[in-house]
C-alpha cells in the first residue's frame, strides 16, 4: 500500500468535494494480476482521468490513486479475512528482505517555473564522507534508502547510526524539495522525547541529502505483531499504546501532525521484549497551527481517517490511525479491509468495524470502548492522545499525564462564548463522571494553580513555555494565547475550568451521554435557562432567518425557554464549513 493523495473538485456553489484520482483506473470487479505487488505511491495533484466504468463509490469519491496498493506485503491476492482472521495468516506471503517501502509522495516530472532550474541546495554540511562511514542498507523507499553507518569523529565517533539517503535526482519539483526541508526541520525541532527517534545531523552533496538518526535495531512493531501470532494480550497491548500515545501527544502539543502512523513506523530500540519503541519517518508530517485544517490527502490507505479523504483535517487524523493500530493489536485483523485501495477508502467512509466475531466477545468492554472512541468517524468526538492515556482501560496513575493542546482550544472558545453558552457548559460540568474529572484534574494540575487554587493567563502561558520546542515555535502554537488575554484580568477556579475545558461533542460519543445531558439540563433549568426568542437563539448560533422554522421547535411554548431538545441541540451547536484550510502549492 502506498500513500494516498487527492485533488479537490470545486462545485458551482463553491463547496469542495473529495476526488481520489488515479493514473491508471482498475475496474473494481476485475481481478488484479496475481504476480503484481504494487509499490507505486500516488501523486499529489495528479490530473484527473475519466474512468470508463460507472463509479460504485459515494458522490465525490473516485477510485484509488494506486492500482493494487493494498497488497504491498503480499505476493498474491487473498480472500477477505473474517474480522478475527489473524494478520499472521494474511501476511504469510509477505516479501522478504528488501521489501519495498512507501516513500514520500512523488511529484510530476520536469522542472517548475517554465523550465527554470530548481535550487536543490539545502544549506546542510557538505562533509558527510569525512564524518560517517556508510554500512549496509537496512531499508528502501521511493525517494531513497536507509543505511547503517558509523561516526568517524566528533560526538558520534564509533557510534552506529542510521542514515536516510534521499536522492536529489528524484526531487523534481519545489514541493518535493520543501518536503525534505520540512522533514529535517521537524526532526530537528522535535527534540528530547523518549519515544521519538533521535536526530543527529543533516548533510548533503551534489547527489543526495543525508539525514543522520538513531539506529533502532529491534525491528518494526508489525514484525512483533506477526511473531506473536497476529495479536497482543490486552496487558501487552496497553504497554505498546501508552508509548504510542505519549509520543503522539508530544508531537500534537508541538503542533506537528505525523500523518502516517502505522506499525511499520514504530521501531524497537533492541530485540529485548521490554525494549522502548521509537516513532520514525516524518516524511509526510507537517506543522499545523491550533485552528488550522489541512487539505492534502496523504497517508497509508489502511490507516487514513475519513476527514482526510474529505480534505479537511487536523490532529485528529493521527488519532484515527492509532485506533486502527489498536484494533489490529487486540484482534489481529484490520478494521477496514478491501482488495483495492479505493475499496479501503469506501470502507473507511461507510463501514463500521466489526466487534462481534471472535476474539471480540472475550475482549474487555473497556478495551472495546477505547477502540470505538478512537475510531469515531466524527473527528470531533474522538479522544485526544492525552485523553486516551486517561481512559479507564489504559489509565496508570504512576505514569505522568502530558499537557493537552485541546485544553487551550476549548478554553479559548469558552472565553469568547456568549453568557448563555457559558451557562449551558457550566451545567454540563456539574454532571461529569469521575472519568472526565480525572482528565480535567490532571490538566488543571499541569497549569500549576496559584495558592488560591485558581489559574490565570500566566499559568496557561508558563505551561506552554515549559513544554516548548523549536517545533512549537515553527507551528506558532503559542499564538493561541493571543485569544486568551481576558484571563489577564481575572482568574479561573477549577469548577469554571471544567466548564471551559469540556467538549460536548466528545461527551455525546459516550454511552452515558443521555444521563449526563439529563442531569445537566436539571442544573440548567435551575440556574441558566431563561426566556429566549427564536431571533435571539439564531443570533446565539450565528444563523440567519432561514433557520427560524427549525429553532422554534427548540423553545417551549409554555414558558419560552429552551426545552431539553433545545438545550442539547444548543450545546452541540451548528457546524459551519470552515475556509481555514491550507493549500500546498
Amino acid at each position: 500500500m502506498g500513500q494516498c493523495c487527492g485533488k479537490a473538485a470545486v462545485g458551482e456553489n463553491g463547496d469542495v468535494a473529495t476526488t481520489i484520482v488515479a493514473p491508471e483506473e482498475v475496474h473494481p470487479q476485475s481481478p488484479l494480476p496475481v504476480s503484481e505487488v504494487s509499490n507505486n505511491p500516488s501523486v499529489r495533484n495528479t490530473p484527473t482521468r475519466g474512468s470508463p466504468w460507472p463509479s460504485p463509490y459515494p458522490a465525490g469519491v473516485a477510485p484509488s490513486p494506486a492500482r493494487s496498493t493494498p497488497r504491498r506485503f503480499f505476493r498474491r491476492p487473498f480472500p477477505p479475512p473474517s474480522p478475527a482472521k489473524h494478520i499472521k495468516a494474511s501476511l504469510a506471503k509477505r516479501l522478504g528482505q528488501g521489501k519495498p517501502k512507501e516513500g514520500t509522495i512523488p511529484e510530476d516530472s520536469g522542472n517548475e517555473g517554465g523550465g527554470q532550474m530548481l535550487d536543490k541546495t539545502f544549506g546542510y554540511g557538505k562533509n558527510f564522507g569525512a564524518k560517517y562511514e556508510l554500512g549496509k542498507e537496512v531499508g528502501r523507499g521511493h525517494f531513497g534508502h536507509t543505511c547503517c553507518a558509523k561516526g568517524k569523529k566528533g560526538e558520534l565517533k564509533d557510534q552506529v547510526v542510521a542514515v536516510k539517503i534521499i536522492s536529489k535526482a528524484k526531487m523534481t519539483t519545489a514541493i518535493s524539495i520543501e518536503d525534505v526541508r520540512r522533514e529535517v526541520k521537524i526532526l530537528r525541532g522535535l527534540s528530547g522525547h523518549k519515544h521519538l527517534v533521535k536526530f543527529y545531523d543533516a548533510c548533503e552533496d551534489s547527489n543526495n541529502v543525508y539525514i543522520v538518526m538513531e539506529l533502532c535495531e529491534g525491528g518494526e512493531l508489525l514484525d512483533r505483531i506477526l511473531s506473536r501470532g497476529g495479536r497482543y494480550p490486552e496487558e501487552d497491548a496497553k504497554a505498546i499504546l501508552r508509548q504510542i500515545l505519549n509520543v503522539v501527544s508530544f508531537c500534537h502539543l508541538q503542533g506537528v501532525v505525523h500523518r502516517d502512523l502505522k506499525p511499520e513506523n514504530f521501531l524497537f530500540t533492541s530485540r529485548s521484549d521490554d525494549a522502548d519503541m521509537k516513532l520514525i519517518d516524518f516524511g509526510l508530517s507537517d506543522f499545523i497551527k491550533p485552528d488550522e485544517r489541512l487539505n492534502d490527502i496523504v497517508g497509508s490507505a489502511y490507516y487514513v481517517a475519513p476527514e482526510v479523504l474529505h480534505r479537511s483535517y487536523s490532529l485528529e487524523g493521527d488519532i484515527w490511525s492509532i485506533g486502527v493500530i489498536t484494533y489490529i493489536l487486540l484482534c489481529g485483523s484490520r478494521p477496514f479491509w478491501a482488495r483495492t485501495e479505493s475499496g479501503i477508502f469506501r470502507a473507511v467512509l461507510r463501514a463500521d468495524p466489526n466487534f462481534d466475531d471472535v476474539p471480540w466477545p472475550s475482549v474487555s468492554p473497556e478495551a472495546k470502548d477505547f477502540v470505538k472512541r478512537l475510531l469515531n468517524k466524527d473527528y470531533r468526538k474522538r479522544m485526544t492522545a492525552v485523553q486516551a492515556l486517561t481512559h479507564p482501560w489504559l489509565r496508570d496513575e504512576n505514569i505522568p499525564i502530558p499537557l493537552d493542546i485541546l485544553i487551550y482550544k476549548l478554553v479559548k472558545s469558552y472565553l469568547h462564548a456568549t453568557p448563555l453558552k457559558r451557562a449551558a457548559l457550566k451545567s454540563v460540568s456539574k454532571a461529569l463522571t469521575e472519568d472526565e474529572l480525572f482528565y480535567l484534574r490532571a490538566q488543571f494540575a499541569l497549569l500549576e494553580p496559584n495558592k488560591d487554587g485558581r489559574v490565570s493567563f500566566e499559568n496557561f502561558r508558563m505551561a506552554l513555555v515549559s513544554n516548548a520546542t523549536d517545533a512549537m515555535k515553527e507551528s506558532r502554537v503559542p499564538d493561541i494565547l493571543n485569544s486568551m488575554t481576558t484571563l489577564s484580568y481575572r482568574k479561573m477556579d477549577f469548577d469554571e475550568f471544567c466548564a471551559a475545558a469540556i467538549s460536548t461533542h466528545q461527551l455525546e460519543a459516550r454511552e452515558g451521554w443521555e444521563q449526563i445531558a439529563s442531569i445537566a439540563f436539571e442544573h440548567f433549568e435551575q440556574e441558566g435557562n431563561r426566556i429566549i426568542t427564536v431571533e435571539e437563539l439564531a443570533r446565539e448560533l450565528n444563523l440567519g432567518s432561514t433557520a427560524y422554522s427549525i429553532l422554534k421547535d427548540w423553545i417551549r411554548s409554555s414558558d419560552g425557554k429552551l426545552s431539553f431538545l433545545g438545550y442539547t441541540k444548543f450545546l452541540h451547536g451548528v457546524t459551519i464549513r470552515s475556509s481555514n484550510t491550507r493549500h500546498h502549492q
